[in-house]
């Protein structure tokens, strides 16, 4: 019932809104022009240095979508303006979100130099959602099927935290090789969230 193919653009509108509702964008932001900002550079961010891009279909639906960037790879979707785009909107959240972004991110930076000590990653699984509405199962794991069909003896590594569905990963053989626990302040909000890094070599 699940189909995985190549992405059609008139669904990366709601690939942004898979990654506010997957990634709990909505407790950090509030909602309304920011947030929709924020899924689109996120978006746009990760396409543009994906070098696999795959969309699940269901009775020609869009359903789920899986990105990754694996060295040695064609980056197909590099744009100029995308990365304008990118980087303008990264200057503004600084402004905006202050350190609350900044711990997020060193504690990603802090767990990958960690897990470089004892590992030579081929890649890395950078973005992998399915539509919370869809009813049908098994999207992510047909989205991650087709994505190991492709990178067999490869080993990749993804960035999550506990305010997502992490155990996912741990079913279907990846490791938790990291992990740091953190507190994100944006205004009068404090989250605490331990992030994560899995890692699994691809038999």
């Amino acid at each position: 019932m699940i189909e995985v193919r190549k992405i059609r653009k008139q669904d990366y509108k709601k690939a942004q809104q898979f990654a506010i509702e997957g990634m709990h964008l909505n407790w950090y932001l509030d909602k309304g022009v920011l947030l929709d900002l924020y899924s689109k550079y996120f978006w746009h961010m990760e396409l543009n240095r994906a070098t696999k891009v795959y969309g699940a279909y269901a009775d020609g639906k869009f359903v789920g979508v899986l990105l990754a960037d694996v060295k040695g790879e064609i980056k197909p979707y590099h744009c100029f303006w995308r990365t304008l785009f990118v980087r303008a909107f990264d200057i503004l959240q600084r402004i905006v979100a202050g350190d609350g972004v900044g711990a997020y991110d060193k504690a990603n930076q802090e767990m990958l130099r960690s897990f470089h000590q004892t590992n030579k990653p081929d890649g890395e699984i950078v973005f992998l959602a399915a539509d919370p509405q869809c009813k049908i199962k098994g999207v992510g794991t047909a989205l991650l099927s087709a994505f190991e069909a492709d990178e067999r003896g490869k080993q990749v590594y993804l960035y999550t935290d506990s305010a997502c569905t992490y155990q996912f990963y741990e079913h279907r053989g990846f490791s938790r090789s990291e992990e740091r626990d953190i507190v994100i302040e944006l205004k009068n909000k404090r989250v605490p969230l331990k992030c994560l890094l899995y890692s699994k070599t691809i038999l």
